[in-house]
C-alpha cells in the first residue's frame, strides 16, 4: 500500500469499559509495518490498567485533559502537550482522574502480528495490583 487517508468518520473504533479507541494506523487498515497509531479517549474515572508491550516501544501524547501516567512504579500527572516514552517490555498504565474525557495519542512500533499490536495485562500481578 502506498499510503491512505483516514477520515475521522471512517476510523475503526472500539468501545471499552474505560473509554474508546480509534485505530488510525495498523497493518490491516493501512498496511503499516512499523507504526500503530491509536487515538485513546479515557472516560472520566477510566483508565488503561497496568500492561506492557513486550516487543514494542510506545509514546503517549496528551492532547486534552489530565492523566495519571505510570511508568514502571513511578507516577506523574500529564496534561495537554505532555508525553511519555515507554521502552519495549515496560509496565505502564494511564488513568483519567478528572471529571471530563482525556484524549491521548498512542504511537507504538514496530507492528507485531496481524493486528500490529500486542499487549500483556499485568494488572492482577504484584506489585502492580497494589499501586493504586
Amino acid at each position: 500500500m502506498s499510503g491512505k487517508f483516514i477520515p475521522a468518520a471512517q476510523a475503526d473504533r472500539e468501545q471499552l469499559d474505560w473509554g474508546t479507541l480509534a485505530w488510525l494506523s495498523r497493518p490491516q487498515t493501512t498496511g503499516a509495518k512499523d507504526l500503530v497509531v491509536i487515538e485513546v479517549n479515557l472516560s472520566p474515572g477510566g483508565g488503561h490498567d497496568f500492561h506492557k508491550h513486550p516487543e514494542q516501544e510506545e509514546v503517549i501524547y496528551v492532547i486534552e485533559g489530565t492523566v495519571e501516567q505510570w511508568l514502571r512504579e513511578e507516577k506523574q500527572m500529564l496534561s495537554s502537550g505532555d508525553s511519555v516514552f515507554i521502552p519495549a517490555d515496560t509496565v505502564h498504565a494511564s488513568f483519567n482522574t478528572s471529571g471530563s474525557t482525556a484524549k491521548l495519542l498512542a504511537i507504538l512500533g514496530p507492528c507485531v502480528g496481524s493486528e500490529g499490536y500486542e499487549l500483556v495485562d499485568v494488572s492482577a500481578d504484584a506489585p502492580w495490583n497494589g499501586l493504586r
